[in-house]
């Protein structure tokens, strides 16, 4: 399952709020380059971050 994905599929009540995305693998920044990985949980790699994102991630 995807914890987030590169559009959004809901309807828009704002555009460009979000600065920060936490889920359980990690915590990431909504930069105008896209997303940057700000800490992952422990014993969670890069690939599995990668495997479970629909949207590129850097770092």
């Amino acid at each position: 399952m995807r914890q987030f994905d590169d559009t959004c599929t809901l309807p828009l009540t704002g555009r460009a709020c979000v600065h920060r995305v936490i889920t359980d693998p990690g915590v990431f920044a909504s930069t105008a380059a896209g997303l940057s990985t700000v800490e992952r949980a422990p014993a969670v790699t890069a690939a599995q971050v990668a495997a479970r994102t629909g949207a590129p991630v850097r770092g």
